[in-house]
C-alpha cells in the first residue's frame, strides 16, 4: 500500500470515531423541554348579575337610599301598593280596601288581598298583568344612568354600548344592568345584593353545580390554543362554615344543553375565551323551575386565575329579554316577586324590551335580545367525564313546577307575539286565591283552606268587596275566545 492509501485510511478511520463521539454525545445530552398536557378545573360557588355599584352602603341623602354614580335616585323605594294598583277604573276607596283593608287584621289573608289586587291592573278587570303586560301602562322604572359597568364589547363597536369597564375599555354592553341596576335586590357591593345570596345559597345547598374545565398543551398560565369546558354537575358543592365551597372535590360534568366547549386564549393567568354564536351554561336563579340553559348569543368567558388557583370572572352574551322576564315572574307568581322583593313586574317588562340591543328577529327587526353579564367566583376541584351517560335531574315535585313554569312562559310568548289577551290557565299560580269571609269575621281561601288545612267552618259571602272581582273570574274562565289588544 502506498503512503498516500495509508494516509486516507488514517483519516478515514479518525472520521469514523470523531462521528461515532459526535453522535454518543448527543445521544447523552438532554432533550429539550417540551409542552406537556394540563388540566385546570373548578367548581363555581359564587354567581350573580353583574351589576356594578357606585353607591356606599347604608348610606342616605335627603331620604335617598344609597345615592351613587350608578343610580343618582339611590337604590328603587319599595312598591307603593296603592300607587301601583290605582287604573281608572279602580277608585281609591277600592284601592284602600284591597291594600289595606280596616277590616282585616290577619297579616297574611292582607298579603293575600295585595297580591290578588296587583294581578289585576290592565285596562280591563278580568285581565291577568303578569301574562299580558302590555296591556297594563308602562310606570316608567327608573334605570342606571352611569357610564361604568362590567361586560364585555359584545358587537366590537366602542360607540354602542354606553360602557366602559373599570379596566377603562370602552363600548361595554350591559343593557340588562342598565334596565334593572337600580333595583334594591339586585344592587349593592358584589355578591350581597338579596338575589345575589338567594341564588348562591341555593347553589350552595344543592339545587344546581357549575363547573369549569381548562386544558391545554403548553404553560397553564400562557397557553394560546387552551380549551374551556363549562356545564352543569349533578354532585353537590360541599359547603364550608365560611360560605365559601370545599376546594379539591371531583365533580362530573354533564355534556347536555348547559354544556360548552370552546376556544381560549390564557396570557399570565388570563382566560380569554372566543365568541361563540350560542353559548350553552347553567342559569343563574334561585328556585328548581329556573334552572336550564342560559343560552347567551354572541356568548364569551373571561377569567382571572389568582396564585392560589382560585378563579374569578365574567361570562356573557345577550340573551332573550323574554325569557329573563319569565325567570323573574313565573316561577312563582308575580305578585309574589312584588310582594316579598319589591321588584315592579310591568316596570320590569317595559325597561327590558325597551333596553333591547341584540338578536333582531328576522321578520321584524324587533331587538329581542339583551346583552348581560354574570360575575362568577370558583374553586379549584376535579372536573371529571362520568362512566356513562347522565341529565340533570329533578324532584316530582319541581318537575310539576317546572311544567307550570314552561307553560305560562309559552302563554306570554305567544300573547306578546300576537298582542292578543291570553287567559290565566288552568292551575297557575297567578292571582292569589280567592277569598271568602266566615260568619265569625275571619277569611278564607276559596277551597276552604286556611294556613295549609282544611277548615271545616261553613264560609258565607264572598263579601262584597270580593264579589265582583270573582264574578268576573267565573266569567273570564267561560270565554273561550281570547281577546285582542291591538
Amino acid at each position: 500500500m502506498t503512503i498516500v492509501g495509508r494516509s486516507m485510511e488514517r483519516k478515514s478511520g479518525y472520521h469514523k470515531r470523531r462521528c461515532l463521539l459526535l453522535c454518543t454525545a448527543l445521544s447523552l445530552a438532554p432533550a429539550p423541554l417540551m409542552a406537556a398536557p394540563w388540566v385546570r378545573s373548578f367548581v363555581v360557588d359564587k354567581y350573580e348579575p353583574a351589576f356594578y355599584y357606585g353607591g356606599r352602603p347604608g348610606f342616605e341623602k335627603s331620604g335617598i337610599i344609597e345615592p351613587g354614580v350608578d343610580c343618582p335616585g339611590g337604590t328603587l323605594p319599595m312598591l307603593d301598593f296603592a300607587k301601583v294598583v290605582k287604573t281608572p277604573w279602580r277608585s281609591d276607596e277600592e284601592v284602600a280596601s284591597w291594600v289595606k283593608p280596616a277590616q282585616v287584621a290577619d297579616l297574611e289573608t292582607v298579603h293575600y288581598m295585595q297580591e290578588r289586587v296587583l294581578t289585576y291592573r290592565s285596562f280591563r278587570r278580568d285581565i291577568v298583568s303578569y301574562i299580558n303586560p302590555f296591556t297594563a301602562p308602562d310606570p316608567g322604572m327608573p334605570s342606571v344612568i352611569g357610564k361604568i359597568a362590567e361586560g364585555f364589547n359584545l358587537d366590537g363597536n366602542v360607540k354602542t354600548g354606553g360602557f366602559a369597564d373599570t379596566r377603562g375599555e370602552k363600548g361595554i354592553d350591559n343593557a340588562y344592568y342598565r334596565a334593572l341596576g337600580c333595583i334594591g335586590s339586585f344592587r349593592g357591593v358584589p355578591f350581597t345584593a338579596a338575589m345575589s345570596v338567594r341564588s348562591t345559597d341555593k347553589m350552595l345547598e344543592g339545587m344546581y353545580t357549575m363547573v369549569i374545565r381548562l386544558s391545554g398543551n403548553k404553560d397553564p398560565r400562557n397557553d394560546d390554543e387552551a380549551i374551556l369546558e363549562i356545564g352543569y354537575s349533578p354532585d353537590r358543592v360541599n359547603k364550608q362554615t365560611d360560605g365559601r365551597a370545599s376546594t379539591s372535590y371531583s365533580f362530573r360534568i354533564v355534556k347536555n344543553e348547559q354544556y360548552s366547549k370552546v376556544k381560549a386564549a390564557i396570557r399570565n393567568g388570563v382566560v380569554e375565551t372566543e365568541q361563540v354564536a350560542e353559548l350553552h351554561t347553567p342559569r343563574f336563579g334561585w328556585f328548581p323551575n329556573q334552572m336550564g340553559d342560559a343560552d347567551f348569543h354572541q356568548g364569551r368567558i373571561r377569567l382571572e386565575i389568582g396564585p392560589d388557583g382560585f378563579a374569578s370572572g365574567l361570562v356573557g352574551g345577550y340573551r332573550d329579554w323574554r325569557d329573563l322576564y319569565s325567570e323573574d315572574t313565573f316561577t312563582q307568581s308575580g305578585s309574589t316577586i312584588e310582594t316579598r322583593d319589591h321588584h315592579d313586574v310591568i316596570g320590569m317588562y317595559y325597561a327590558l324590551k325597551r333596553n333591547a340591543d341584540g338578536m333582531p328577529d328576522p321578520k321584524t327587526g324587533e331587538k329581542m335580545g339583551i346583552s348581560i353579564a354574570y360575575r362568577v367566583k370558583a374553586v379549584p376541584a376535579y372536573v371529571v367525564d362520568p362512566e356513562g351517560p347522565l341529565s340533570a335531574g329533578l324532584l316530582a315535585s319541581d318537575k310539576r313546577a317546572t311544567q307550570k313554569y314552561q307553560l305560562m312562559r309559552k302563554i306570554f310568548y305567544k300573547g306578546i307575539s300576537t298582542a292578543t289577551i291570553q287567559p290565566n290557565p288552568k292551575g297557575s299560580n297567578e292571582g292569589a286565591p280567592q277569598l271568602r269571609q266566615r260568619a265569625d269575621a275571619s277569611w278564607t281561601t276559596s277551597n276552604g283552606e286556611r294556613n295549609g288545612l282544611r277548615d271545616s267552618t261553613p264560609p258565607i259571602g264572598p263579601s262584597t268587596m270580593l264579589q265582583q272581582v270573582n264574578n268576573e273570574e267565573a266569567e273570564r274562565i267561560s270565554s273561550v275566545k281570547p281577546a285582542s289588544a291591538r
